[in-house]
């Protein structure tokens, strides 16, 4: 304390000096909670250049991998597995054999590079890499889009139809992830048309290079229903996975097209992208206040700057539960309740909504997007009778 200076000032500064720092931290955290709100809006709509190699490769043999001992690769099926970020290809089969830190797996193929000191790899859905992986004849198609020419895979029916399906691939993945549907809609007499959309790395990408969850989408969904009708469709059945489902079903609500839509069907799908977002945000352990301020970046238009979005996202119209009755084609549903990724409540709430148009197929364990890879068997059954019920 300086000579002759008052207790009284001393204690002053000392509370004005804590009263600064108590602030500035205040103002750190602030900053900081922007900063990941910013960052986790930004994620959802930016397409991923690199995917995460969650799984550790320990081992391997002609017949057989080692991996590190994670939820997806306990879960059983059949599966893509890819390593040396994604320049590396295998397909792996049923569980011989674990422990609580390894899996043994069935190793079907090694279909592009070598496992060989490999090290880290991820598990996906898709299994077949190409039409010619399912031995049948195929077309290269171009679908004209307002953004150009997308690519398409045409696999015909057996025998001449007006009937097609349209396949619709979800987020951050490529129409390989819809090949696996072709074998039973094929048996069901419909062609397959699977398409690409703006911003997946196939088809031309829009102005922002953001995804618009469904919400701009579906003008490339349109294109194809325009496809396939001038190439003589009378009945066309959308299918879209995850938020191809969001996709297809703003196409089908949207589009002009909607009258020759005679069904739709979802796998995995984003029927409600404030629960998914909400979804995310628990995992990523976003407390709400972060979670609804992520929401309203996304769909706030002066927003649009910070995310790097051309336009907001009108995440009201992409909310098929409180829209359900806008619905009139059939819809299948099929969820697992332990997907992990987007929860099956609102596919359950439309099923609920709807109980005159919605079949729900619930499934358990599959991951997600990963029904057909956990059960095949299900899965087209389920599939094939819809289709049955149809006409």
């Amino acid at each position: 304390m300086a000579q002759n200076e008052h207790p009284d000032s001393v204690a002053g500064r000392i509370v004005t000096g804590a009263a600064i720092g108590v602030g500035a931290l205040v103002a750190a955290g602030a900053i900081a909670s922007a900063a990941i709100t910013v960052y986790f809006a930004r994620t959802v709509i930016t397409p991923p250049k690199k995917r995460a190699e969650d799984v550790a490769i320990l081992g391997h043999s002609a017949t057989t991998i080692t991996l590190s001992a994670t939820i997806d690769s306990l879960t059983p099926g059949r599966y893509s597995f890819w390593f040396r970020r994604d320049t590396g290809h295998a397909r792996v089969g049923e569980i011989l054999s674990y422990t609580p830190t390894t899996v043994v797996r069935e190793l079907i193929s090694v279909d592009r590079g070598s496992l060989d000191g490999a090290v880290r790899g991820r598990f996906s859905g898709w299994f077949y890499l190409s039409p010619a992986d399912l031995n049948v004849d195929f077309e290269d198609a171009e679908v004209e889009t307002n953004l150009g020419q997308a690519p398409a895979w045409l696999i015909r029916a057996p025998q001449p139809s007006t009937r097609w399906m349209i396949g619709v691939h979800g987020r951050a993945v490529r129409r390989e992830e819809t090949l696996r549907a072709v074998p039973v809609f094929r048996a069901a007499g419909y062609n397959c048309l699977l398409i690409s959309y703006r911003n997946d790395g196939d088809a031309p990408g829009s102005l922002d290079n953001r995804y618009a969850l469904g919400d701009t989408e579906w003008h490339d969904v349109d294109a194809a229903m325009r496809h396939a009708r001038a190439r003589g469709a009378t009945e066309i059945v959308l299918m879209g996975w995850s938020m191809g489902g969001a996709t297809v079903l703003q196409a089908v609500t949207r589009s002009p097209l909607e009258y020759l839509v005679r069904g739709v069907v979802l796998d995995s799908p984003v029927v409600d992208w404030v629960t998914a977002l909400n979804f995310q945000g628990k995992i990523n352990r976003l407390p709400s206040p972060l979670r609804r301020g992520a929401l309203r970046l996304l769909s706030t238009g002066w927003m649009k700057r910070i995310t790097g979005q051309s336009e907001p996202i009108d995440l009201k119209r992409l909310d098929f539960v409180t829209r359900a009755s806008e619905l009139v084609a059939p819809v299948l549903v099929l969820h697992s309740v332990d997907d992990g990724y987007i929860p099956a409540t609102a596919s359950q709430s439309l099923a609920r909504a709807r109980p005159d148009i919605v079949t729900y197929e619930e499934f358990t364990t599959a991951r997600h997007t990963k029904l057909w890879n956990y059960d095949s068997e299900r899965w087209n059954a389920a599939i094939a009778s819809w289709l049955g019920r149809l006409g």
